[in-house]
């Protein structure tokens, strides 16, 4: 099998000027690069999958952070520039991708030679997902400025 591309949090309201976490234009200018990655990756038969944060009114992130991307919401959309590729969505409601998602489940079933992990909130999402990768045994791979 080839490699597993995890796109973390490429999302509106992280991405997007107006919303309550928009991370600004330096996050912004990895969106080519995350492109280029996805067209590569997709070109040798890897798999992508769109992580995304998304939350139900009362979550208890909501104490640390302020209300964002909502379940239901253009704020937790996949950015209109990634949209066009092909890659399955998967809802998380905490920082790793492996908590309380089918991610895992739908890995196992795949056994990629590598995780490619990418995406915005590196210090956030993107660690605690490769650590828990790793933690699992995992190849994992984070490219530099994606």
């Amino acid at each position: 099998m080839a490699n597993a591309v995890l796109v973390v949090d490429m999302l509106r309201g992280f991405l997007e000027e107006g919303y309550p976490l928009y991370c600004g234009a330096r996050a912004r200018r990895i969106i080519p690069n995350v492109q280029g990655l996805l067209e590569q990756e997709l070109a040798q038969g890897s798999r992508v999958f769109f992580l995304c944060d998304h939350h139900s009114p009362d979550d208890p992130e909501f104490k640390m952070f302020p209300p964002h991307c909502l379940e239901g919401t253009a704020e937790a959309e996949v950015i209109p520039e990634l949209a066009r590729y092909q890659g399955e969505v998967i809802p998380k409601r905490r920082y790793s991708a492996f908590f309380d998602t089918p991610l895992e489940e739908k890995l196992n079933q795949l056994k990629p030679e590598k995780l490619i992990i990418c995406g915005v909130c590196t210090d956030i999402c993107v660690l605690h997902t490769v650590a828990d990768a790793r933690n699992r045994d995992y190849k994992v791979e984070v490219p530099v400025d994606c």
